[in-house]
């Protein structure tokens, strides 16, 4: 047993923070991707079938409000309804939900404590721990469908422990480069991995790479594809989704603010929604109501006031250019301010380059953790594509 736990928990840790300060330091890495461990653990922890139908989510922009977008969806219409999306932004609490509701701290240690007991001397990572503590909660609760967000990839995720009923990939774009690949079609064979034989699989990419149909095929699941297999079409301040497998939907509210890409999303979980009609059904104007309530904290999320505020957690090539774009639609009376900080791993020129058109000035931050990235560094790459008397270095975000 790790020297550290005491009666399967680490000693002296009782609340939520000690339990994720002592995760974060029990592995030796923050990433290691692969099945074998946290399966073994899943093994010794769950039931052998899930008692509950999953959709598992993989792609580089797009997770997340997908999964939103499901949750509402089938919880609004009454089914009891698990998702699970990382990372968060203010509480842990915020990566676990039922119904919508984030779960408390005593739901998360207790579950904690139950997987720390069923590892005995195996190591997991914190993304595996809050894994599989999503999985334990959602038995638990006896949720009847979980929405999974993959954390990173897909083939060699935790969350691909699960056989998904149905698996979405969304857009594909550069990111993670270390662990997926450095171009399109690597990082595509990688989201396909969730992936399974004779199930169905969307992808909502429109400009699918081609390793994804070629992981369908060669898996042998069933692929619905964007731009082949379903569509959407704006009409003014309305889109239509159009399938010729099952159907059509008309006179659909845009997004605000206005986002092709999100109108893309939806189109990918209209088509998983229609794959699994038979087991739950949803009246026909679920999506617009979704949609005209839509909102999702850090993405194009803006806070009104004598100085307005976008927070947006844009980090690669696809969304930096969304966020540039959605930043040119705003009326602009004055000068922008950009505060930017960013990880050591992520590609810092291809972000930079898309918004180097988009502020008058530039302050950067120091961002914390083993991947974190002095404000120094990430100034001096940002020199290339701006001025440099328009940057300034700041110690924090709050001085900032």
């Amino acid at each position: 047993m790790h020297p550290a736990v005491e009666h399967g928990k680490p000693a002296g840790k009782n609340s939520l923070g000690e339990w994720l300060q002592w995760q974060e330091s029990l592995h030796f890495s923050a990433i290691d991707l692969g099945l074998d461990r946290v399966a073994l653990v899943a093994g010794r922890l769950l039931p052998e079938s899930a008692p509950f139908s999953v959709i598992s989510i993989s792609g580089t922009n797009g997770k997340g409000s997908s999964a939103v977008m499901l949750e509402q969806l089938y919880s609004g219409a009454g089914y009891r309804t698990g998702c699970y999306t990382s990372p968060h932004l203010l509480r842990y609490n915020e990566r676990i939900r039922i119904n919508g509701t984030e779960v408390s701290d005593d739901m998360l240690c207790e579950s904690f404590q139950k997987i720390n007991r069923a590892r005995g001397d195996i190591s997991l990572t914190y993304f595996e721990f809050g894994t599989l503590a999503a999985l334990d909660i959602f038995h638990r609760n006896q949720v009847e469908l979980a929405i999974l967000e993959v954390g990173l990839g897909g083939r060699l995720d935790a969350v691909n422990i699960m056989d998904a009923d149905v698996a979405l990939v969304c857009t594909i774009d550069i990111d993670h480069e270390k662990w997926l690949g450095a171009d399109r079609n690597s990082i595509g064979y990688e989201k396909a991995g969730i992936f399974r034989k004779g199930r169905p699989a969307v992808c909502s990419d429109p400009q699918a790479p081609q390793s994804i149909l070629e992981s369908a095929d060669r898996i042998g699941a069933r692929l619905y594809l964007a731009g082949r297999d379903f569509s959407c079409h704006r009409h003014g301040d309305l889109w239509s989704w159009e399938s010729g497998i099952t159907g059509s939907q008309s006179d659909l509210p845009c997004f605000h603010p206005d986002n092709s890409c999100l109108i893309w999303n939806a189109a990918g979980v209209l088509m998983v929604t229609r794959l699994l009609e038979k087991r739950y059904h949803l009246p026909k104007d679920a999506m617009a109501r979704v949609i005209n309530k839509f909102r999702m904290p850090g993405r194009f999320q803006i806070v009104p006031g004598d100085i307005e505020y976008v927070l947006d957690v844009a980090h690669n090539r696809q969304a930096a250019a969304q966020l540039a774009a959605n930043l040119a639609a705003l009326p602009n009376a004055g000068h922008t301010y950009m505060v930017i900080g960013m990880l050591m791993d992520k590609n810092h020129d291809l972000v930079l380059t898309a918004l180097s058109n988009s502020a008058d000035f530039w302050y950067v931050v120091p961002t914390g953790g083993e991947r974190g990235m002095q404000a120094g560094d990430l100034a001096e790459k940002l020199n290339r594509y701006v001025d440099a008397a328009w940057v300034k270095t700041f110690d924090d975000l709050h001085t900032a």
